[in-house]
């Protein structure tokens, strides 16, 4: 498999994540406001979890800018991050439903440290097949906030894992400086 057939697979994995994120949404059953307000919940969960995807989305395409070729062990890797984000669906209807609940909440968790340790896999096969430096750093510090905040939320409150989570999203909001500034030197030289 190309490259860029790995990065339109990936791409049409993860927007059909992102619609059938907004299809779990149940609209308000009247047309007041108050009515709307019952789905709060519902509408701000999405969108943290549209953020997510959204920012694993940017970053899975900056990553893949930095590489030439891929095998094997990276379709599989790959494949593995994919799967992580097809379980966002699931934990965002769950825990919009029950906000404040500690299973929810601790699932959704889950899956963040389960997508950040796939991308970390990601990153991992793609620099052995590439022999590439490729920055795990923020990778690594977000796995083990993650975990943290699981441990938090058990012992505090349980929607200190979604606070701290969307916390620290903002640290993948802007790509690597690195890889950024990678990106644009090849630019500069006609790559």
């Amino acid at each position: 498999m190309s490259k860029g057939r790995l990065e339109a697979f990936s791409d049409g994995v993860m927007a059909i994540v992102i619609t059938i994120l907004v299809l779990s949404i149940t609209p308000p059953k009247g047309d007041s406001l108050r009515e709307l307000l019952e789905v709060s919940n519902s509408l701000l969960i999405y969108l943290i979890s549209f953020g997510v995807v959204a920012i694993y989305w940017n970053n899975h395409h900056h990553l893949f800018q930095l590489v030439n070729k891929i095998d094997g062990k990276v379709l599989w890797a790959n494949s593995f991050f994919l799967f992580s984000l097809t379980l966002f669906p699931f934990a965002t209807d769950w825990i919009s439903q029950h906000p404040f609940s500690l299973y929810p909440s601790l699932f959704y968790g889950v899956v963040m440290v389960l997508a950040d340790i796939a991308f970390l896999c990601v990153l991992y096969t793609l620099k052995e097949c590439n022999d590439k430096e490729v920055y795990i750093k923020k990778t690594v510090i977000t796995i083990v906030i993650s975990v943290l905040a699981i441990f938090l939320g058990i012992i505090i409150a349980p929607f200190l894992i979604i606070l701290i989570d969307v916390l620290m999203l903002l640290i993948w909001v802007v790509p690597s400086k690195k890889i950024e500034s990678h990106l644009n030197s090849s630019d500069e030289n006609g790559v």
